[in-house]
């Protein structure tokens, strides 16, 4: 499927994009990457163009020429800072989601696959099925970006309406970590924030909430293939789920962290926000449309992700920060 094919993947040199571009490759594609990141993270094999998605004409001509298209771009960024940073999760999501798919349309890209967000989810006390998205607003703590996500979700439901264009196929993943994560402690997602202090044997260790939050944290290996197989088997404009299927409180994932990275003085800060209660996805439509199946236990991938951070520190600067732009619009 993939041999021969001139495949373009936005946002190569991220946290999933590494392992996708690495599999198609593999694949036999013939990849371009496109990215604000340093070329050094993209991988050898790949035609690396570095731009701001958010320009049409810039958008338009990576598209052209290209049989497949993965959209893997976006900005990850905790609690904290998807409140604070409202305008630079919505803006730019809003605009290279539309502006890339809408490229892909006029040049008669064959397949494409859109990446959303565990983040469109309204609050559930169960692991959310596919089916709910569209019964409530996103959490509070994912407005913004929920939002833009929902919109790039609607905006293939209505290229299958008016232009026939169904091979389109959309994921949502849950919360993806490991190498090449961004760890910045400032704006990090839990699990990269968390490693990046712990390796620092930060002291106090203070962990925000009480530690019965539940989420599903998912490793990228395992989610990089769940791409590919919705890729090749759901291209229908029908979401499916990317996670591990299970919840995992906080309090459990800092003792996998600790277990790893002993002599830490734990302290929890309960007057800090922690976002929903519970934020589990359910992965029954993904197993059993496309045969995902998540390999990697929460204490491997934690494992995983330590030994890479330690010794990759030094690559962590290659990252473009998007927060750091004055600009949300190229």
């Amino acid at each position: 499927m993939y041999k021969g094919k001139k495949v373009l993947v936005a946002g190569g040199t991220g946290l999933i994009g590494i392992p996708v571009v690495k599999m198609l490759i593999e694949r036999g594609a013939k990849v371009r990457v496109v990215s604000l990141d340093d070329a050094a993270l993209a991988h050898p094999e790949a035609e690396f163009i570095s731009g701001n998605l958010t320009n049409w004409q810039f958008c338009n001509r990576v598209v052209k020429g290209m049989d497949y298209v993965f959209n893997l771009a976006g900005t990850k960024g905790a609690v904290s800072t998807g409140k604070a940073k409202a305008a630079s999760f919505f803006v730019p999501h809003l605009i290279f989601n539309t502006f890339l798919m809408e490229a892909s349309r006029v040049w008669d890209v064959e397949r494409y696959l859109y990446t959303s967000t565990i983040g469109i989810y309204p609050s559930a006390n169960e692991p959310k099925k596919e089916d709910i998205a569209w019964n409530g607003p996103p959490h509070h703590t994912n407005l913004f970006a929920g939002w833009a996500k929902r919109m790039g979700e609607l905006q293939a439901e209505s290229y299958k309406i008016e232009f026939g264009w169904s091979k389109i196929a959309i994921v949502r993943p849950a919360n993806v970590y490991g190498p090449f994560d961004y760890f910045d402690p400032s704006s990090a997602m839990v699990i990269p924030a968390l490693i990046g202090r712990a390796v620092k044997k930060e002291d106090p260790f203070t962990v925000w909430g009480d530690g019965s939050a539940v989420r599903d944290f998912v490793f990228v290996d395992d989610v990089a293939e769940g791409v590919l197989l919705a890729f090749e088997k759901a291209a229908d404009c029908i979401p499916i789920n990317l996670g591990s299927g299970m919840g995992t409180t906080i309090k459990e994932l800092i003792d996998i962290i600790t277990s790893y990275i002993p002599g830490l003085n734990v302290r929890w800060d309960k007057e800090k926000p922690v976002g929903e209660d519970m934020r589990v996805l359910d992965i029954t439509r993904a197993r059993g449309k496309i045969g995902y199946n998540p390999r990697i236990s929460l204490k491997e991938g934690i494992g995983k992700t330590i030994e890479w951070y330690q010794e990759n520190r030094d690559k962590l600067s290659q990252h473009h920060n998007v927060f750091h732009e004055k600009a949300l619009i190229s």
